[in-house]
């Protein structure tokens, strides 16, 4: 079926942009080597990894909606394609870094296959579609960790170029370019042409300022930051910190640690979406509080989750040893899933005609932790390298005390029409599923 296709298609490119995107974390110590570079400058090159995110994806989101996302998704798969190669050629390490970039907006690419995904899949099966979808997705990091040291080793000697980061950057191009192809002549938009067209029209910037100011789309952006955001801060730091905070030279021992987070972020997803699923077709109450709000629930108890496996973090790493921190940064892992995979079986599920739209709002918003964390993780106020695990924690508090009001029923109910620019009266919004 078409649908399933869709499915496949959308979690193939993804995988890899999430490959591609983190590509540079399993060299970051033979590039530092060979520019120069600190471990607070490191921590900087993996916050600069974001930076393009939030912008690109509240354009891609509102993109899709407006021409289709097979046509976003090759267009964004082709440059980053062409930049990876050029960044491979780099012999100044302001034209790496400008290069890398443009690399890095790789990422974008999530809300455009959150988008196809949606286009195709019925409303009681979206939560776990996306999961699967973001799931396997992510888990491109996972990949990245675990294959690209192996076959761009420290000992590479191959074709084109000596160095082995060079040769992953040219040639990890050279796919998302064919991937990027494939993706154009394969994908369909939607699954009717009626469905296509009630997305397009709801594509204007009208209903995009409605829809982005609602307080389930700010609510789920903010959440998006501590979970979403925090998996991007750890998928570019914690080869780094595996290998200075244990002094772990071997870079393939460094970066399998840190894949066991990626692992757990990635494939444990659908997990979240199929939970949030569940709840809702059952309308189970897993809570005393936000009665009859069966995906606020899980999303709820997914973040409180986060938070405390955060200062675990910190206390395992604290202790010396490296075991526990491996563990530790595989159960902030599994937070991670839980939770991404909980609110984005709410946003389709609330916005179901403008669910590219919210979808960048709250997948731009959600990077900005990928940009700021580990700029606290490498501070060098820090007392060592264990702290700021705990640090984001505390930050994290007053998203969940939001979370807590907005997912109130009394609240929730009109989440997707009350909000902090209009009231009532847009028109992309969608029912909650919930009501």
């Amino acid at each position: 079926m078409t649908k399933w296709r869709t499915l496949a298609l959308a979690t193939i490119g993804f995988n890899f942009s999430f490959l591609i995107w983190f590509s540079f974390a399993p060299f970051t110590g033979p590039m530092a080597e060979e520019f120069g570079l600190s471990v607070a400058e490191i921590g900087i090159l993996a916050s600069a990894a974001i930076w393009l995110a939030p912008f690109g994806r509240l354009l891609t989101g509102w993109l899709s909606d407006r021409w289709g996302a097979p046509t976003v998704f090759a267009i964004v798969l082709a440059y980053v394609g062409v930049f990876s190669m050029a960044s491979a050629f780099a012999e100044s390490y302001g034209v790496f870094f400008v290069t890398r970039l443009i690399v890095a907006t790789a990422g974008i690419t999530f809300v455009i296959g959150i988008q196809h995904v949606s286009e195709w899949f019925e409303e009681e099966e979206l939560g776990t579609a996306e999961g699967i979808y973001a799931g396997v997705g992510n888990a491109g990091a996972a990949g990245g960790a675990l294959l690209l040291p192996r076959v761009f080793g420290e000992g590479w000697s191959g074709p084109l170029f000596e160095s082995n980061w060079r040769a992953a950057f040219f040639y990890t191009g050279i796919v998302s370019i064919l991937l990027a192809v494939a993706y154009f002549v394969l994908g369909e938009a939607a699954k009717s042409e009626e469905k296509r067209q009630a997305t397009k029209d709801s594509a204007n910037f009208k209903d995009w300022i409605y829809t982005a100011t609602r307080y389930g789309t700010v609510v789920l952006a903010l959440a998006y930051v501590m979970s979403f955001g925090l998996e991007l801060s750890m998928n570019g730091w914690l080869a780094t910190y595996y290998r200075e905070g244990f002094d772990t030279d071997n870079l393939v021992l460094a970066s399998t640690f840190a894949a066991t987070f990626s692992v757990a972020a990635g494939l444990l997803r659908p997990f979240g979406g199929y939970v949030s699923d569940l709840l809702a077709r059952k309308e189970k109450n897993i809570l005393p509080v936000f009665t009859g709000r069966y995906r606020e629930q899980w999303t709820f108890v997914s973040l409180c989750f986060i938070v405390l496996a955060m200062i675990g973090m910190t206390l395992a790493g604290l202790s010396g040893q490296v075991v526990l921190a491996v563990a530790a940064g595989f159960v902030v892992g599994m937070g991670c899933a839980f939770a991404e995979g909980a609110i984005f079986a709410q946003v389709p599920a609330m916005f179901p005609n403008s669910s590219g739209s919210v979808a960048g709002v709250v997948g731009g918003v959600g990077t900005v932790g990928g940009i700021v964390y580990p700029l606290v993780y490498a501070a060098p106020v820090m007392p060592d390298l264990h702290t700021g695990y705990a640090v984001v924690a505390a930050t994290m508090l007053p998203i969940v005390l939001l979370c807590a009001w907005v997912f109130q029923p009394h609240v929730a109910e009109r989440a997707t029409e009350d909000g902090f620019v209009a009231s009532s009266g847009g028109t992309a919004t969608g029912e909650s599923a919930d009501d």
